[in-house]
């Protein structure tokens, strides 16, 4: 636990303020009667009027106050207090939607504003810098969001039905649900071949040091071609393969749809897998492996029970970085046919509808995050003293 001190944080007081002004500032929420029509803004006085805006601006003043002299329990208070104004965001939006939007019209919808989303990114932030300074593990820091979830899910479930973004996936639930199967679908094909090839090319590279320089050169320059260009450099010798090689095309396989986006994503995949394995082998202590070869361990042997469990956290790391990348590379891929979430992003990019963008991003970014935090959790879990 770090010391106790006095000085002010002026991380958390920054964020804390800057959540004020946009609260303050920007609309909260949006009303249209219909899809249609532009929704009007309306800020967070509209809402509540002016006493539930001061109301609802005490704890961010007392945050304030806290991160003046932040010392260990006021900055355990302040963790409360983050963690509670996130949970009071979807309760704010179920008064919104209570208070502005006309029952007597049913297509009537509710957009969240600029200044909700401001003050989601900046609490969040700021919940990550109480975590850090409070030394919480990585995995108590992701549980204490199940507190703002839990309230998102009783407000969806009970008042916020004229919510844009729940009409948005109540009129494509079946749509969605497949969506977001082909999405994972994809990126777990894509990891496992990136996992394996990106393995087996660091074990050639350490067996033949020749093989390092060149792959590696040939594994970054992968990395400068954009998404979209990769996807039209395949398109032509796919769509010459499907048409030539019948097993081929009994697969599936033409120049667009789920080929192009597979090899390009395992394409992408394969730099960190390599490097991570590669560095992640090559730093065992030499003098691990010597006292395991000393014991009459086999090289085999060295390998599975000594050089690759050592090197395994660090190979993990490789696997977080890979599925992110691969969770966000996958959305571009639905411009070939590839289907994923990413089809209710152009989708909605196309009618100039963001909440159907939204319902195509907001999957990705939690899907992301849920990756980046269990597989996070469990390399802490494997480093040396990660269990204690």
């Amino acid at each position: 636990m770090r010391r106790e001190t006095s000085r002010p944080n002026i991380v958390l007081a920054s964020l804390l303020l800057a959540t004020l002004v946009a609260w303050v500032g920007l609309d909260a929420v949006s009303v249209a009667p219909n899809r249609i029509v532009p929704g009007s803004g309306h800020g967070a006085h509209e809402v509540a009027g002016t006493a539930g805006l001061a109301a609802s601006l005490l704890p961010l003043l007392a945050g304030l106050g806290l991160a003046w002299r932040p010392t260990l329990g006021r900055l355990r208070l302040s963790l409360g207090l983050v963690v509670a104004m996130l949970a009071a965001l979807p309760a704010w939006l179920a008064l919104a939607a209570a208070n502005l939007v006309d029952p007597a019209l049913p297509q009537a919808r509710m957009g969240i504003g600029a200044g909700v989303w401001v003050a989601l990114f900046l609490l969040l932030l700021a919940m990550i810098e109480l975590r850090s300074r409070l030394s919480l593990s990585r995995a108590l820091g992701w549980a204490l969001l199940l507190v703002p979830l839990a309230s998102l899910t009783a407000c969806l479930a009970v008042w916020l039905e004229p919510l844009a973004l729940r009409q948005e996936y109540l009129g494509r639930s079946e749509q969605f649900l497949g969506a977001i199967g082909e999405h994972l679908l994809l990126v777990g094909v894509a990891v496992a071949a990136s996992l394996v090839l990106g393995v087996a090319m660091a074990l050639a590279m350490r067996h033949w040091p020749g093989v390092q320089k060149v792959g590696f050169a040939v594994l970054n320059f992968l990395q400068t071609i954009p998404s979209l260009a990769l996807f039209g450099l395949l398109l032509a010798p796919l769509a010459w393969l499907a048409a030539n090689v019948e097993w081929l095309a009994a697969l599936g396989v033409s120049g667009i749809g789920w080929a192009p986006a597979l090899l390009a994503l395992v394409g992408y995949s394969l730099l960190p897998m390599v490097r991570n394995t590669f560095v992640a082998l090559d730093e065992v202590d030499p003098g691990v492996i010597e006292a395991a070869r000393g014991m009459g361990m086999s090289r085999g042997q060295v390998f599975r029970q000594v050089r690759l469990p050592l090197a395994l956290p660090v190979i993990l790391e490789g696997i977080r970085i890979t599925s992110v990348q691969a969770i966000g590379l996958t959305a571009v891929a639905a411009l070939i046919g590839a289907g994923g979430l990413g089809t209710f992003i152009f989708q909605g990019l196309g009618q100039a509808a963001m909440d159907l963008v939204l319902l195509g991003a907001l999957p990705i970014l939690v899907m992301a995050l849920v990756a980046d935090a269990l597989l996070g959790a469990l390399t802490d879990l494997l480093r040396p003293g990660g269990a204690t």
